[in-house]
């Protein structure tokens, strides 16, 4: 829609506010409302004043004045609200340069579209991103000097099977979560809805289902679009699942790894490149792809061990990047095994079909940050001609210990994959797409926040080793 057109959609359905949402580099949404009798079709192009410097991992205080731009091809009613509220995505612009704030992970990912249509490889890529998350009814957690710890429990968790009082059965049994119907699915209904409200957002949803785990893991599969689409769709979607869990009384986390011994929470990503309208990773190879298809999974390959950083984002990550444990650590490529970091999906052998599937990222990625990465590392790949090396179709628990010597395999913890994205990131800077200095911002916050505060906290499990020393 045109600014124009945006209005006339406000005023239709009577909205009173807009609300304008933004993301930080870490992934959290954020968002600024105005009475809708501040909006002018000016204001997609003057924006509105805002303050960066409370947003983390932006702007220093002495340059924190900084403009939101409507984006009016984002325009949706927000379903939750009792004021009917407009609400699209902004753009955040430096007021003295005009230009695009670097930092801000929407820029970021047009400026990989942008490098795609430059680099001749293709015009379009595309992504599809398949986001778990759990459902839990009560969550507690804490840390201070003295104590720390965290308490979950959901209805439809298997710990609570032998529960005295209202236990009616009918529980997932840990790893045996996949595709029960109910009433040992307890989430058809929740989930129905959500579908129903995303879309009414303008969403397109191919399907939904309970996940592996017990105590409330599903997905809901969002139809592929463009890689800024995808993005936003997948802010879209997250604020979409937590609410409507909200109104049922329930929580909703994307945290990868909340449960001990049972699945983690994944963000598969399928992705392609095409051209003119033509899919450009269909051709006559393995799997029915093409070279130009392989060398995409090459560059994914090469340089996966940085993008972790990236794609599986906190120290809870690699809780689920753990081998043996069906998790995608192994850096190969297969048809059809999932313990493969790529995967290129088989159920149909449609040209516009073929993708790749990269296995490793988790819901807890910035959707901006991860596509454009995965897509800078695979156009790496491209335009290297970078080889995948053989594919990888056994069974990995029967591989021999030499076998799997060959096999590399993804960082082992969040310090690790910082490490590798410091080595490893020149990639993601060509053509400007992402900076040198967002790349160092990142790192350091990831390191001091993230890692150093956890290194640097007595864990509860450590009572258990180490108390009676």
């Amino acid at each position: 829609m045109s600014p124009k057109e945006v209005l006339e959609y406000g005023a239709k359905n009577e909205a009173r506010q807009l609300d304008l949402r933004f993301t930080d580099i870490l992934s959290l949404q954020h968002h600024v409302s105005y009475p809708l009798s501040q909006v002018s079709e000016s204001s997609f192009e003057d924006g509105f004043g805002m303050d960066g410097s409370s947003i983390r991992g932006w702007a220093a205080i002495n340059e924190s004045d900084m403009l939101l731009i409507p984006d009016p091809t984002t325009a949706f009613m927000d379903p939750f609200a009792e004021t009917p509220t407009l609400v699209m995505n902004g753009d955040v612009i430096d007021p003295i340069t005009k230009q695009h704030y670097e930092r801000d992970p929407r820029w970021i990912a047009k400026k990989a579209e942008l490098y795609l249509q430059n680099s001749g490889v293709g015009d379009t890529a595309f992504f599809g991103a398949e986001a778990e998350f759990f459902i839990f009814d009560n969550v507690r957690f804490d840390q201070n000097q003295h104590s720390g710890f965290y308490f979950i429990d959901a209805e439809e968790g298997r710990w609570n099977s032998g529960r005295e009082k209202d236990n009616l059965g009918y529980r997932p049994r840990y790893k045996e979560g996949y595709f029960p119907v109910p009433p040992t699915d307890h989430y058809q209904d929740l989930r129905s809805e959500m579908v129903q409200t995303m879309e009414r957002c303008g969403l397109i949803i191919e399907c939904h289902h309970h996940e592996v785990a017990t105590g409330g893991q599903c997905e809901i599969d969002q139809r592929f679009n463009t890689l800024v689409k995808s993005a936003d769709n997948m802010m879209l979607y997250k604020y979409v699942v937590r609410n409507v869990a909200n109104q049922y009384g329930k929580t909703v986390t994307f945290m990868p790894k909340p449960i001990f011994a049972d699945n983690g929470s994944g963000m598969h990503v399928h992705q392609s490149i095409w051209k003119g309208g033509v899919p450009l990773f269909a051709g006559d190879g393995y799997a029915g792809f093409s070279q130009m298809g392989l060398w995409y999974i090459g560059g994914l390959l090469k340089h996966a061990r940085a993008l972790a950083a990236i794609i599986a984002p906190t120290t809870n990550s690699y809780k689920r990047l753990v081998p043996g444990y069906e998790a995608p650590v192994n850096l190969a490529y297969s048809r059809r095994n999932r313990s493969a970091a790529c995967r290129i999906p088989m159920y149909s052998a449609s040209p516009k079909a073929k993708r790749v599937e990269f296995r490793p990222p988790d819901p807890a990625a910035n959707p901006y940050l991860a596509f454009s990465a995965m897509l800078m590392a695979g156009l790496d790949g491209v335009l290297n001609k970078i080889s995948p090396g053989e594919p990888l179709d056994k069974d990995i628990y029967d591989l021999s210990p030499e076998e799997m010597k060959s096999v590399p395999s993804m960082p082992a913890s969040l310090e690790e994959s910082l490490n590798c994205l410091e080595e490893d990131h020149a990639f993601m800077m060509k053509g400007d797409v992402f900076t040198e200095e967002l790349i160092e911002t990142f790192i350091e916050y990831k390191r001091k926040n993230e890692c150093d505060a956890v290194r640097l906290r007595p864990h509860p499990y450590e009572f258990a080793l180490y108390y009676d020393v």
